[in-house]
């Protein structure tokens, strides 16, 4: 036995990622305008990740799936809490301070949403009656509706999302999926009448960024002129004028990847994403050799919401998705989502690597 299987860990999945740390530090050394100390700063927090993905890979699935509904409850009484004593910055509450740190437990519930369900699943027969995807929904609607009183609408929306990936994963029937489709459409413009301005706003500048372009479209077409501006060989590391000159807004947290492809070009964005998506195909792998319904659900989800994590920050970088508080997995500078992908990595490794032999 090697030490990476004595300490649970998968070889394939644990190489992209130290891939992705070392690209992480690079580009946030360029983004932060060689500060060294912000690099290292990076660096202890990726390692402090990397800490809590082994810690994570030690322990057995079954043990996630008997705490699984302790964890999804406490989860729901922090963001309580939240409302009731969080601290309110940038005008939303959604920071509970525990002594020098400060934890954001929206993020908690990328995980926990994922983990509740693939239990709730996984007592029951598969696929899923019209009652059992009522109390499903019920589950995921109400950390969703108090992450949304935040406001964090952005993570509302992916907290859903992780909800609605595990029902699909369960085995739900078209006509569901298109029962909640039709659903989702028919409430748009009640959401539409509760979203507050600045939520509007955004989903407007999705569509005419140029209609505020010091304002509220600033962070957009800067995103897009940093992308478009890489070329297909990028400009080179240390070379980002986006960055450098200041025009970038948040270039080292949720634009880290605007500085990545003015820096590497079209070709880096290619080696970029096909280590991402590696790291996908390599938890859907895992996802499809679980040999129970717990860890094949809890695999599938979270391979599948790291895709989209992936694909929102990108996606709202080049301008095609509105703006967003979603940093892009590892290459972002992160404090507590860094620590929750970290830990649903684990997760991964530890459904893979617990797997009992049979013959």
């Amino acid at each position: 036995m090697t030490l990476l299987e004595r300490w649970h860990l998968d070889k394939p999945l644990l190489t992209a990622l130290v891939i992705l740390a070392a690209v992480s530090l690079v580009v946030l050394y360029s983004a932060s305008g060689d500060s060294l100390s912000f690099a290292l700063d990076d660096a202890v927090r990726l390692l402090i990740g990397f800490v809590v993905m082994i810690m994570a890979a030690q322990i057995p699935p079954e043990t996630y799936k008997r705490w699984s509904l302790p964890l999804f409850a406490v989860g729901v009484l922090g963001l309580m809490g939240v409302l009731a004593v969080g601290a309110v910055r940038f005008g939303a509450r959604r920071w509970i301070a525990i002594g020098p740190l400060s934890l954001q437990p929206s993020e908690f519930m990328k995980l926990l949403v994922p983990m509740a369900l693939s239990w709730f699943f996984a007592r029951r027969h598969l696929p899923p009656k019209l009652t059992s995807v009522a109390g499903a929904t019920l589950l995921v609607l109400m950390p969703v509706l108090l992450i949304a009183k935040e406001p964090d609408l952005g993570t509302a929306l992916i907290v859903l999302l992780s909800g609605l990936v595990v029902l699909f994963l369960a085995g739900i029937g078209w006509r569901t999926v298109l029962t909640v489709a039709v659903m989702a459409l028919a409430a748009a413009p009640i959401l539409w009448a509760h979203m507050h301005h600045y939520q509007r706003q955004r989903v407007y500048i999705l569509f005419h960024p140029e209609a505020d372009p010091l304002g509220a479209g600033y962070h957009a077409i800067q995103g897009m002129i940093a992308v478009g501006s890489g070329g297909l060989f990028g400009q080179g590391w240390l070379h980002s004028s986006q960055a450098r000159l200041h025009f970038l807004p948040d270039s080292t947290t949720d634009f880290a990847f605007a500085v990545f492809c003015q820096e590497f070009g079209l070709f880096g964005n290619i080696v970029l994403l096909g280590l991402y998506l590696f790291i996908v195909y390599r938890g859907l792998r895992i996802a499809f050799a679980a040999q129970d319904s717990y860890s094949r659900l809890l695999a599938g989800s979270l391979s599948i919401l790291f895709f989209f994590d992936v694909f929102i920050n990108m996606g709202m970088v080049a301008g095609i998705l509105p703006v967003v508080g979603v940093p892009l997995p590892l290459l972002s500078y992160g404090g507590t989502s860094l620590l929750i992908i970290m830990a649903g990595l684990g997760v991964l490794m530890s459904i893979h690597s617990h797997r009992r032999l049979v013959n």
